[in-house]
């Protein structure tokens, strides 16, 4: 029995008969491979796109940001450390003293090129093995100085800025601080080309920003962030935000900077100076006001801005300032501190040829100047409105700038400076001080300072006239009035003053 029972165990195994129980549990395992199989397809396909969107990203974000801002803290506490602050000033002296070797090594083969053209000194053939001896040196060291330029450039080093060299150097580049690489390029100092002084005196290139930049990180590379050789964000309003707190100068961008969508040609110079210009030739998308007919609106009160509201109205508020009216003999100073433009030229006949008005407006003042062959840059920027549009297409001279600027001429060069609505009792003593000596160095001797009706509190008044004082100037106009809308609580002061004539020392 049991022979019979073995051979039919033989028989169905080359058969290959399988239990039900055995063939459920293999069905089962196939289906479980099978699922196996195509969940690590989909799990490689999720893999493969997400490594193609990581290579994407890192590819964009290069673009904008330097691999080595993530890496630089190292390299930020080695330029703290003595140690690399000696590495430093000792590459420096090296190539300092390479290029002198190099320049008397050249004085010496003109010497040498001298004697050899002389023909009682150039019989020596020592004068010859010394010329070729020099020229192998020299060419050595030309070698290790054009080594060391092109690896400091490859490798983005640190460059010492040449007014700083023997000081001691307790920061990193400044670049640096920030993360979008426009602003690292634009910041880093470049060298010139040539690797010579251009002919302006300098080796390199240096490009500022305003230390205010660096606590307003955000915002600068918010204003940074765009892509190289397209259209600049609308982002005007945030460029002044960063100018009026202190991020002055701002850098330059790689942008083209945004324009009307219908520009209009601007209307000739003998209409455009008294006529509303055309709306189509502004951008209104970060004003109030959508239009120059709602500035220059008086029942409008809302229009964004509170300094020189009626400024817009060119006919009725503009047209009749600083002139004299029919009937009117002598100025209207006793309402409102107002000079005549006749009378303030009178002081100096002849003399008064191009000066600056530093003031809120829309240029009246140097539409006015023009009449009388007087050339008047208005310096404003935008306060809720248009101002820097609207003088240019009135045909004068917008200058875009702060009170936190340097003004942007040399010295001794105006021969006026008029103010009117900006200079008041808001700002600080010692601020006012720096603007005073700033205008004080741009005016010629002789030049004039007109001072158009500041006002103050009356409490205020005699430190404010104490810093106009300060400067020494001559009086030729000088009056103070009672500002009759707020019940004698502040004053109105007007002036016109002369630069004195200061001997060299």
């Amino acid at each position: 029995m049991y022979f019979i029972f073995m051979q039919k165990k033989k028989h169905m195994k080359s058969l290959d008969i399988q239990s039900p129980r055995r063939m459920t549990k293999q069905n089962f395992n196939n289906n479980n491979n099978t699922k196996l199989k195509r969940w690590k397809s989909v799990y490689l396909f999720i893999f493969i796109v997400g490594s193609i969107a990581l290579l994407l990203s890192g590819a964009s974000m290069s673009k904008f940001f330097s691999l080595k801002s993530f890496f630089d803290v190292e390299s930020f506490y080695t330029h703290l450390t003595p140690e690399g602050i000696n590495r430093n000033q000792n590459e420096v002296l090296m190539l300092t003293t390479v290029q002198s070797v190099i320049q008397k090594i050249q004085k010496e083969l003109e010497k040498l090129k001298k004697i050899d053209q002389d023909p009682l000194l150039s019989s020596s053939q020592s004068v010859l093995q010394q010329g070729v001896f020099l020229s192998d040196i020299l060419g050595l060291l030309e070698s290790i100085e054009s080594s060391n330029f092109h690896s400091e450039r490859q490798n983005d080093s640190f460059v010492i800025h040449p007014l700083t060299k023997g000081k001691k150097q307790y920061s990193s580049e400044p670049a640096n601080y920030f993360l979008r690489e426009e602003i690292r390029k634009y910041i880093r100092i470049k060298p010139n080309r040539l690797r010579k002084q251009n002919f302006i005196g300098a080796n390199a290139t240096f490009t500022s920003i305003g230390h205010a930049c660096f606590d307003m990180k955000e915002e600068l590379e918010e204003y940074m962030n765009y892509d190289i050789g397209e259209i600049c964000n609308d982002d005007w309003k945030l460029a002044q935000k960063l100018m009026v707190h202190g991020c002055d100068p701002l850098p330059r961008r790689r942008c083209f900077s945004r324009a009307p969508k219908l520009y209009n040609k601007p209307f000739s110079i003998k209409d455009s100076m008294w006529k509303i210009p055309d709306d189509r030739n502004v951008r209104w998308s970060q004003y109030r006001c959508k239009n120059f007919s709602c500035l220059a609106s008086n029942k409008n009160t809302q229009k964004g801005f509170f300094k020189c509201a009626d400024c817009f109205n060119l006919t009725d508020h503009e047209m009749p300032r600083w002139i004299r009216l029919d009937g009117d003999s002598i100025s209207n100073q006793k309402i409102e501190a107002d000079f005549f433009i006749d009378d303030v030229l009178g002081i100096k006949q002849g003399e008064i040829r191009i000066g600056l008005d530093f003031s809120v407006g829309t240029g009246t003042f140097a539409a006015r100047m023009r009449e009388f062959n007087v050339t008047i840059i208005s310096a404003t920027i935008n306060f809720g409105a248009p101002f820097s549009e609207m003088i240019a297409l009135r045909g004068l001279v917008p200058l875009y700038l702060t009170i936190n600027q340097r003004l942007p001429f040399f010295d001794n060069t105006l021969d006026l400076i008029h103010t009117t609505r900006f200079l008041d009792g808001w700002i600080d003593f010692v601020l006012l001080d720096f603007v005073l000596y700033d205008w004080d160095r741009v005016l010629r001797p002789g030049g004039l300072l007109w001072i158009d009706s500041f006002f103050c509190l009356k409490e205020d008044l005699y430190d404010y006239l104490q810093a106009f004082k300060m400067l020494r100037y001559k009086k030729h106009k000088w009056i103070v009035v009672p500002k009759l809308d707020k019940d004698d609580q502040e004053m109105f002061f007007s002036a016109v003053l002369e630069k004195p004539s200061r001997p060299f020392r």
